[in-house]
């Protein structure tokens, strides 16, 4: 995509279907479905716009309906004002159907939306800006560069902190900076022993991100650990929680960013989101499993909050459920509620990614927690991968996919108020906007 030519828009909202590692028995794959809004190291999704009045998503769209799909980057938004989405602009296409691909999203003072587009361990990574601000109708090529699992913030008063993977040799962890977007810095290596995935966050001017380690023995497959670090001059310096100086890029196992040890435990972590308090203290949500693979033998899996305290971090559970690839996002609110909201309830193909979606919710720091409401019941597919937008508005408040989680099969994206409404986004579209159907 060279110039600016108008985006190509889609005639609906249609996600990807995506599988990962087939296990040969009942489950099919380690985790597979409708995975749009896949993965929890590629963020933001959304993001709300106060001067537009419009929350504007990316997500990973497909092609067609088989395992010969091409993955679409695609881009949107819901307009407060009117309650109508437009046709989704398509991006960039990709000659994978690989849901690693799907892209992340920024947005400037100015009001450009930036879409990075992930690779996949290799240099086919891409950046993307609207020629107009708050605009989706055309988009120019602004770099290519190596870079997996993207995780842009743009921070007021400075520009671009963006948080990636590097496979080289294992997935490292690095950041770029850049003003304006154009220019960047080189990357800064931040941690590199083992592999890791991360799970960052933006807080007024400093940054934190949250990750596991890929031991010797297992790899990815035996994920464990959990490690905090931040930053407050974006990449130049990391500490701990607690404001120790962290000696980075992290090295070995054992450091002072380390949360808790869950390789003693013997236990498996998948992170699924992190967010701070009104003082700036980090809390991270996360998946503990027994194992891998799909099925109850490794269950149940315990949703986990760690939330520093000041001093210390206090670790608690929430719920369970009975995937690892159950994913769900935390939120934080101005009256000091936590609410937490994900795929934890068995959904029509149990003991697979997803499930029925449910509304958790804590008001003592996250001590107890009570099922506020489910907001999803008897779905035709697995829904999966629950995404907050970033300064979240009441009436889009949480977004994700659906697929079945057994064989390839249509994919359509939903959307949720804070209150509990669900709307579906228009599968197939005979006008330029339309309004999405109010399903419960």
């Amino acid at each position: 995509m060279n110039g600016t030519p108008p985006s190509l828009k889609a005639d609906g909202y249609r996600g990807i279907w995506y599988s990962n590692q087939p296990s040969n028995d009942q489950y099919r794959y380690k985790y597979s479905g409708g995975l749009g809004t896949y993965c929890a190291n590629h963020l933001p999704l959304a993001i709300y716009s106060p001067k537009a009045r419009k929350t504007f998503f990316v997500y990973g769209g497909g092609t067609e309906l088989s395992r010969n799909a091409r993955l679409l980057a695609m881009v949107s938004y819901y307009d407060h004002d009117t309650g109508l989405v437009p046709r989704p602009a398509i991006v960039m296409e990709k000659s994978t159907d690989d849901a690693h691909h799907n892209p992340a999203i920024a947005v400037d003072k100015s009001g450009h939306i930036w879409v990075f587009v992930s690779s996949h361990g290799g240099n086919d990574g891409f950046i993307l800006r609207s020629t107009r601000p708050y605009s989706i109708d055309s988009f120019e090529r602004i770099a290519q560069q190596e870079f997996t699992y993207p995780q842009p913030h743009y921070i007021p008063g400075f520009g671009f902190l963006f948080l990636f993977t590097k496979y080289a040799p294992g997935r490292e962890l690095y950041s770029r900076t850049s003003q304006d977007g154009i220019t960047w810095t080189d990357a800064h290596k931040h941690a590199g022993f083992g592999g890791h995935y991360q799970v960052s966050c933006a807080w007024k001017n400093k940054c934190g991100t949250t990750l596991m380690y890929h031991p010797p023995v297992g790899g990815l497959n035996a994920r464990t650990n959990l490690y905090y670090i931040e930053t407050a001059d974006y990449g130049k310096a990391w500490r701990t929680a607690g404001g120790a100086p962290v000696d980075a890029p992290l090295h070995t196992v054992q450091n002072s960013a380390l949360v808790h040890d869950y390789e003693a435990d013997g236990l498996l972590v998948y992170i699924n989101d992190l967010n701070f308090d009104e003082h700036g203290n980090p809390v991270i949500l996360y998946v503990l499993s027994k194992g891998y693979e799909s099925g109850p033998k490794n269950g149940p899996r315990i949703w986990t909050t760690a939330r520093w305290t000041g001093s210390n971090w206090d670790i608690r559970p929430v719920t369970s459920s009975d995937h690892n690839y159950d994913m769900g996002s935390l939120y934080i609110e101005p009256d000091g509620a936590w609410r937490i909201i994900g795929p934890t309830e068995p959904g029509p193909q149990p003991h697979c990614t997803g499930g029925d979606i449910a509304m958790w919710t804590s008001r003592d720091l996250g001590n107890t927690w009570q099922k506020e409401r489910q907001l999803t019941r008897n779905s035709p597919r697995n829904c999966s991968y629950v995404r907050h937008p970033v300064n979240a508005h009441p009436d889009f408040y949480a977004f994700w996919a659906d697929g079945n989680a057994l064989e390839p099969s249509e994919s359509h994206l939903y959307f949720s108020t804070k209150s509990g409404g669900v709307y579906a986004l228009p599968y197939t579209m005979t006008k330029d906007s339309e309004k999405p159907r109010l399903l419960r």
